[in-house]
């Protein structure tokens, strides 16, 4: 398992430094562990989830919590309403920042487009959380997603603080 961390590490290219990515790393993996049973294909989807978060501009900790809220970490998930894979990302979506073929419970996929899709309604709201994910989950004018999301981030996510306020 250490040299598969290690392996993970020297390959995580989001991150500051190795020490960071290593620390980050360890500590998210054993809070995901409830989830992902698996820990080498823990550290493979933190990886993953750090770099797309990173390339949004995006808290990976704020991801994790969307993730948690919305699939609670299946790969395969799919809704009543067809969103697919851990951030539930809606199909029409790839005509308008994809490809037809693209396979949304692809986790790499998945979270670049979900994490795309999360920073432009941020933008769109002009960073306020609890706006920009009800429009990501499509309940806007509603917190109860958002709170969701919230309580997700301060059990189990939080690491840095986030500005949740209105």
């Amino acid at each position: 398992m250490r040299d598969f961390l290690d392996s993970t590490i020297n390959s995580a290219q989001s991150f500051d430094d190795k020490y960071d990515a290593e620390v980050w790393l360890v500590d998210m993996s054993a809070r995901l562990a409830r989830y992902v049973k698996d820990p080498e294909y823990r550290l493979e989807i933190l990886q993953q989830i750090h770099a797309a978060s990173v390339q949004a501009n995006l808290p990976p900790e704020l991801v994790l919590s969307v993730i948690e809220v919305e699939s609670h970490f299946d790969r395969f998930a799919v809704s009543r309403v067809g969103a697919q894979g851990m951030m539930q990302v809606m199909p029409f979506w790839k005509d308008e920042i994809g490809r037809p073929d693209d396979n949304l419970t692809d986790n790499i996929t998945n979270f670049s487009y979900g994490t795309r899709i999360l920073q432009f309604y941020l933008q769109r709201e002009k960073g306020h959380l609890h706006k920009a994910l009800a429009r990501y989950n499509g309940s806007v004018g509603r917190r109860t997603y958002s709170n969701k999301v919230y309580r997700a981030w301060q059990s189990h996510w939080r690491t840095d603080p986030l500005n949740w306020a209105d």
